[in-house]
């Protein structure tokens, strides 16, 4: 029987604060039992399992994220959408950290309910369409894509581990960081022996 009041967004929820709090390792359906002051049993009335909640953390942690940065970069272009895109991902990280890791990591998601989910799609319209303003054809675009995630996410794998352990503070990096991407996406290589 279902305890009444628990639904699959109270799991999904209770399991992102524990992935928060302790790490995307440590959710476990027992601890987010405890959590919610249920039974092991009573979560699978609601996922089917302790994959299933990874994936619907997953999903919630890309939904937030595509907000905040959509609602950061809202109106605008170039460099401005850029720093803006860029810092709101990097706040989400270090305020959500096991949400985060979430995003990620390799989870299989049920495709019916990832079908349905709204922030993976909305991110890679968000990114594509910030990108665009500098005017990058296919396959340029794509490839920019991906330098933006890995520069992003490696910045911030970096910070959440202290691998920045040079006395020049972080943020003064990233700042130079974003600098020259703007720089490089301004400028960005034409392949040899083509012509744009």
């Amino acid at each position: 029987m279902v305890r009444a009041g628990l639904t699959v967004e109270r799991v999904t929820v209770a399991g992102a604060e524990l992935a928060d709090e302790a790490g995307l390792d440590q959710v476990t359906m027992a601890r987010v039992a405890r959590r919610l002051g249920v039974k092991d049993a009573s979560l699978y009335g609601h996922v089917r399992s302790l994959e299933d909640l990874r994936g619907r953390i997953a999903l919630l942690a890309a939904d937030e994220k595509t907000i905040r940065i959509a609602e950061a970069t809202t109106g605008l272009a170039g460099k401005d959408a850029l720093v803006a895109f860029a810092n709101a991902w990097r706040e989400y990280a270090h305020q959500h950290p096991g949400r985060y890791a979430a995003t990620q990591t390799r989870i299989r998601i049920d495709p019916e309910l990832a079908a349905k989910a709204p922030g993976p799609r909305r991110a890679v319209q968000l990114t594509y369409g910030m990108l665009r303003g500098y005017g990058l054809p296919e396959p340029d675009l794509t490839d920019a894509v991906r330098l933006l995630r890995s520069t992003f996410h490696g910045f911030v794998a970096l910070e959440a581990t202290g691998g920045f352990g040079h006395e020049r503070a972080p943020q003064d990096s990233w700042v130079r960081a974003l600098d020259a991407l703007h720089v490089l996406l301004e400028h960005w290589p034409t392949p040899r022996g083509e012509s744009r």
